[in-house]
């Protein structure tokens, strides 16, 4: 991931979107880091690029609202996935 690919803050409806839909990877790479107990640090760095010593607040929101939104995506999000034939 590099900046251009990824907002500061994923869309929060309740529905799913586009911009979901690009960062699936994204989103279950951040669950399987989370479920690792990886440091959000090194999690940032890799998968968004972002250096969290540069600007920690930024990162750390960055790193909590994909994760959140990777978490909804499995209680949620996965069903408009599945309606729309993406499986």
């Amino acid at each position: 991931m590099t900046a251009p690919d990824f907002l500061d803050e994923p869309p929060r409806g309740a529905t799913l979107t586009d911009y979901d839909i690009k960062h699936l990877k994204l989103y279950v790479r951040l669950l399987d880091a989370d479920a690792e107990r990886a440091d959000w640090c090194e999690v940032v760095t890799i998968l968004f690029g972002i250096d969290p010593s540069d600007d920690p607040e930024r990162a750390r929101h960055i790193h909590e609202s994909h994760l959140l939104r990777a978490r909804w995506m499995t209680e949620h999000g996965y069903r408009d996935l599945l309606r729309r034939g993406h499986h």
